[in-house]
């Protein structure tokens, strides 16, 4: 198994250097262009055609810091994930993870993975809803966590990492179609951050799930979403998972959820499954979201109890 980081802090320090109009091309270069086959995946354009049209630099200035603001301003957080011991921990939870499943005899297709941290941007409202840290991993093959490092977020940075390392796994098995449901989008999510537990502890459970509680999850969120597991499209799918603050951000409908309203619901959808059945974290991961739909109807009408 290879684990290669792409290390944003030497591109960030290049790129600083730059002229403003050189900024973006060699963002482009250095830190997107690494990564093209999951843009490709993920049919997201490379460069737009059309002037504002989305490709890779518009999501990337979702939440990332964008090309042109990489000036000597940042070098505060720059420090932050230029040292080689913070590397060197990133390296670890990906490769503790990946080993955690090989190691329970379950094999991954893909041998070769590519990850790297992005500078948050602490104007995105998306990345601020999530106290300044995210991830992306639902590519096989690729990881990407964002983070605005802070006392809060450089402590969760391995907990994301697993969290991300999780859907890397998941998706070697399950496979991916446009069709996707709210239900496998609730179980991935709950199986990620269940993952995330067991190798770091409920301690630095991600904003995700910390930040509802029981009371939420049980009278608003359970009983609105139980009956929507089967809705497809994103349109549909992403106001229930990320709640409607987002959903607004997003032009969708809102429909009556708090924030990471399917992120909670799921890790504690996840953990009612392992205590029930005994599976562990590992084999959960990869079975279909329907097999462990169906053995957690109960879930859905019992008031869920969670103390840390």
């Amino acid at each position: 198994m290879k684990i290669t980081a792409l290390r944003s802090d030497k591109i960030y320090e290049e790129i600083i250097q730059a002229e403003p109009d050189e900024k973006l091309e060699l963002y482009l270069e250095h830190m997107m262009s690494p990564f093209m086959n999951k843009w490709n995946i993920q049919q997201i354009p490379f460069r737009s055609h059309e002037p504002h049209g989305f490709d890779v630099i518009m999501m990337n200035n979702f939440m990332n810091i964008a090309p042109a603001d990489i000036t000597p301003e940042i070098n505060e957080s720059l420090a932050a994930i230029s040292s080689e011991a913070f590397w060197q921990k990133c390296h670890e939870a990906i490769s503790t993870s990946l080993s955690t499943f090989t190691d329970n005899g379950i094999e991954l297709s893909v041998s070769e993975y590519l990850y790297t941290i992005l500078l948050g941007d602490k104007n995105s409202p998306s990345l601020m809803m999530n106290e300044g840290i995210s991830g992306d991993g639902g590519i096989p093959g690729y990881i990407i966590a964002n983070l605005i490092p802070n006392r809060y977020t450089l402590p969760r940075m391995q907990s994301v990492l697993a969290h991300e390392c999780n859907h890397n796994v998941r998706y070697q098995y399950i496979q991916w179609n446009p069709q996707i449901t709210l239900g496998e989008m609730v179980v991935s999510e709950g199986l990620a951050e269940s993952f995330a537990t067991s190798l770091y502890g409920e301690e630095l459970l991600g904003p995700w799930v910390a930040k509802t509680d029981m009371e939420t999850l049980n009278t608003v969120i359970k009983p609105r979403m139980k009956d929507q597991l089967h809705v497809t499209g994103f349109d549909q799918i992403n106001p229930y998972l990320y709640g409607d603050e987002l959903a607004k951000l997003q032009n969708f409908t809102p429909v009556g959820m708090p924030y990471a309203a399917g992120y909670a619901c799921g890790y504690h959808l996840i953990q009612y499954y392992l205590n029930k059945t005994g599976t562990p974290i590992t084999e959960a991961t990869i079975t279909p979201a329907s097999v462990i739909l169906a053995e957690t109807k109960d879930f859905w009408n019992e008031d869920t109890l969670f103390h840390r």
